[in-house]
């Protein structure tokens, strides 16, 4: 059994243009808003690079 890393799950999704709300867990789970924590953080840091671009 491996341990699953929900933010790290985010992160990767995000990195993979995976929309958030493609979020595997149940609403309202700690596991729902780590992943969404890490999808943010990762979302907000491509999207930053790109507004400096343009």
């Amino acid at each position: 059994m491996t341990d699953r890393d929900p933010f790290a799950e985010g992160e990767c999704a995000a990195r993979e243009n995976i929309p958030a709300e493609a979020n595997p867990y149940l609403d309202g789970s700690d596991e729902h808003a780590l992943w969404a924590a890490g999808h943010e953080k990762v979302a907000g840091a491509i999207e930053a690079r790109e507004s400096e671009g343009s």
